[in-house]
């Protein structure tokens, strides 16, 4: 394997950790079995990266769900007060910490309303957990991405499930058990290709990042949460179709653009802009999943599971930027050190 200068190994307990989460796929599905009765509406709630944990989850339950899904920003929630919240809204709240008021906030007010509402969080001993009817935990400070999104994937599944949604329940779970192993695998196989990315526009001071369908968090996530947050990098995250709506007057033939590259029905609109960028700027890398042996997962299943590994390689993408930049991911200028 190749040695990358002050690149920090892979979490050694990233299987374990994400296999932990796996194994509770049978507590979801007992309470999903009973919260899903009566269940009217469902609201995916988050702020930031636990925003963009439900990414994957909101684009699965807007194309299956037989009931209103909605996608919210903890504090936009909080203000906009949904009309439709009440006894038969089931409420899916997130923060890693479990220390994010405005989320806090949104699960007290759900719970006011009268809706089952269920956290996923670092522990049982957080904040968030207190104020959730149900909690799922994952208790890792570093594997967060993985264990997180599987949790929220396997819930929303087991919701849709017992709502009568018509998918292949059986191949999803087959996926989902095969993902441990295959990110493990897929981390490996990366690392090369990330490395590249990180010597190619580490030193930029801007960056473009699209991404589309359920691969929007990944993208997003990774502008915002690792290159503005962690790297102190100017970033710009669009939905690959939306750039092409007045964002791309801007690419010059040194633009650097990043593009996230699932295997769902939206991989056509990044190959779209793939294929604009390529004859426009010299600058444009790709993420693509497809890239990646994934064993274990059934072939028609990667659509559903690619947006997980997206996320989980820009995780380790921004480590090799850290390791690119000597710019260490856990720098903060505000965050958790000021008022805001």
């Amino acid at each position: 394997m190749m040695h990358y200068p002050n690149l920090v190994p892979p979490d050694a307990d990233f299987r374990r950790i994400t296999e932990a989460a796996v194994v509770q796929r049978e507590r979801i599905s007992r309470v999903a079995e009973v919260v899903a009765r009566g269940m009217g509406n469902l609201f995916l709630i988050g702020c930031g990266g636990s925003y963009n944990d439900f990414s994957a989850a909101s684009y699965l339950a807007d194309r299956a769900a037989r009931l209103p899904t909605f996608l919210f920003n903890s504090e936009e929630f909080n203000r906009r007060r949904p009309v439709l919240l009440g006894l038969n809204s089931v409420v899916l709240v997130a923060s890693h910490n479990g220390t994010t008021a405005e989320t806090i906030e949104a699960a007290r007010r759900a719970r006011t309303a009268g809706a089952h509402v269920i956290g996923f969080t670092k522990n049982h001993t957080t904040k968030l957990a207190a104020e959730c009817d149900e909690v799922f935990t994952y208790n890792s400070d570093r594997t967060i991405l993985a264990p997180k999104q599987v949790l929220i994937g396997l819930m929303v599944t087991a919701l849709l499930r017992e709502a009568g949604s018509e998918l292949d329940f059986a191949m999803i779970d087959q996926a989902y058990c095969a993902v441990p192993a295959a990110f493990e695998k897929a981390i490996e196989e990366a690392e090369s290709h990330l490395h590249e990315i990180a010597k190619a526009f580490g030193s930029d001071p801007f960056t473009y990042v699209l991404s589309a369908g359920p691969n929007q968090g990944a993208g997003y996530g990774f502008a915002m949460c690792y290159l503005m947050e962690m790297q102190w990098k100017h970033a710009s995250w669009f939905n690959a179709n939306e750039f092409l709506h007045g964002a791309f007057e801007v690419v010059q033939p040194d633009t650097p653009v990043l593009l996230f590259k699932g295997e769902d029905d939206t991989r056509v609109v990044i190959d779209r802009v793939e294929a604009f960028l390529n004859r426009n700027t010299q600058r444009c890398m790709v993420i693509d999943s497809k890239d990646y042996s994934l064993p274990g997962v059934p072939s028609s299943m990667r659509g559903e599971i690619s947006p997980l590994l997206l996320s989980t390689l820009s995780k380790r993408l921004a480590e090799h930027y850290q390791a690119v930049t000597g710019h260490l991911l856990t720098d903060r200028r505000y965050m958790f050190k000021t008022s805001y």
